[in-house]
């Protein structure tokens, strides 16, 4: 497995409050977790940070060679939910971090297919011979939207409240996530990133940087790019691939 990732803090924000992590299990399997925070000065920070750490320990102790896909989901919509509790435990117990929640998408790549569960906007794509594949769908309000036929994708993009996002982790007591698989054949990519990348480049620019670059340096040219076309939000990217 080929893993790669970078996170910046882009040229507008004060501070970062994207966390990522990923690494390897027995068997040739990978595994990657990225979160965008939100909430006040630190609590953004906090809750990715808090929310990064229990995802990947949990999937690190719970993995076991050989599981079944029903048992990766499993495990990955369990680790959603113990890092859920954490975030909104520390929220409720700390004022000054009331309120905070974050994104989150978390990933194992096993047997050729990718294992995905999420909940907010950040995504998770299939990329490679020239196309770019959304897997994971938006929890947030202009995606409502553009399904029940108010708003075009292209609408959205410049939609006020298109930062708006319906689903995270540490809101609430409980958290609904998605679950999703998709075949990683050879040769292709699994993206995952923040919204601080797909708000500022193109669908058709990030397939040419994937073209046109070594996977090693993606995740540092794409965000070259977030930033050059503004760079107004945190940006993280992760690349895995067999």
């Amino acid at each position: 497995m080929r893993i790669a990732a970078k996170s910046n803090k882009g040229l507008v924000r004060s501070s970062n409050q994207d966390s990522y992590s990923a690494g390897e299990l027995p068997g040739g399997v990978a595994w990657a977790v990225v979160c965008d925070g939100m909430g006040g000065a630190n609590g953004g920070n906090i809750a990715s940070v808090t929310a990064v750490r229990i995802l990947s320990e949990h999937i690190s102790a719970s993995y076991r060679e050989g599981m079944s896909s029903a048992s990766i989901r499993t495990m990955l919509s369990s680790a959603m939910y113990a890092a859920n509790v954490s975030v909104f435990d520390m929220s409720r117990s700390v004022e000054a971090l009331s309120g905070m929640g974050t994104t989150a998408v978390a990933a194992v790549i096993a047997g050729g297919v990718a294992h995905i569960v999420h909940a907010g906007d950040s995504r998770a794509y299939i990329a490679g011979g020239g196309t770019l594949m959304q897997i994971t769908r938006d929890h947030s309000i202009v995606q409502n939207m553009i399904e029940s036929g108010q708003l075009t994708p292209e609408e959205a993009q410049f939609h006020p409240r298109k930062n708006v996002i319906t689903r995270a982790l540490g809101v609430s007591e409980t958290v609904d996530v998605d679950y999703n698989e998709a075949e990683l054949e050879p040769g292709k990519i699994l993206l995952i990133c923040t919204d601080g990348l797909t708000n500022y480049v193109s669908s058709d620019k990030i397939i040419d940087i994937i073209e046109k670059n070594s996977f090693s340096n993606l995740p540092a040219m794409l965000i070259d790019q977030a930033n050059t076309g503004g760079g107004g939000d945190n940006i993280t990217v992760v690349v895995l691939s067999e």
